[in-house]
């Protein structure tokens, strides 16, 4: 059984709707960041957690990457075109949808207030609505890297989901009408429960 540390309205989220696509039974010991659970199962108080056998991985999508090539699924093969163009996709979220909403909400909470710079984020804004224009025109079809569900997926609904939160406009009939059809997917209902 796998175990997690973390909380579910984190990006701890993209693990747990994994594990539950893969169908793989895991522990839940929720942990907020920074806090003392978090930082007993990683030094830096970072979540997502995934722990198996002793050993620790960080990092929610090499935690996904890890388990979906582990379990055969949620993934193209390793060395194939189709995993060359999922990994292109994964990357290029991560890069230009994650990084933009998480320096958006450093500067809006995550940092010290002496910190924080709320000028930056009208540029932050102007760059999502950038990349969410980019992101449209890679949704050729029903999944953002091919004809089946992939991490890929996980990591793009769960920004998109951030973005939606974090009250950042995603002006894409497409990339709405997309992240509907992933949250209803059951095992995204299964883990969007455990965040009520």
């Amino acid at each position: 059984m796998y175990h997690v540390v973390g909380f579910p309205l984190t990006r701890t989220f993209r693990v747990l709707w994994a594990l539950e696509e893969l169908g793989q039974p895991y522990e839940l010991t929720p942990a907020k960041p920074q806090s003392d659970e978090a930082r007993a199962a990683n030094p830096s108080g970072k979540i997502p957690v995934l722990i198996e056998d002793g050993e620790t991985i960080t990092d929610s999508v090499a935690i996904m990457t890890y388990l979906a090539d582990k379990h055969g699924a949620l993934t193209a093969p390793a060395g194939t075109l189709a995993r060359a163009k999922q990994d292109a996709m994964t990357l290029m979220v991560n890069d230009e949808m994650d990084a933009v909403l998480w320096t958006y909400a450093r500067h809006s909470f995550a940092l010290p207030e002496e910190h924080r710079v709320p000028e930056v984020k009208d540029s932050l804004r102007w760059e999502f609505a950038n990349s969410v224009k980019r992101m449209e025109a890679k949704l050729t079809g029903e999944f953002l890297a091919g004809d089946s569900f992939t991490i890929a997926d996980i990591l793009l609904t769960h920004c998109l989901n951030w973005a939606r939160g974090a009250k950042l406009e995603v002006a894409s009939e497409p990339l709405l009408a997309y992240g509907e059809r992933m949250r209803t997917r059951p095992a995204y209902q299964r883990v969007a429960a455990l965040t009520k």
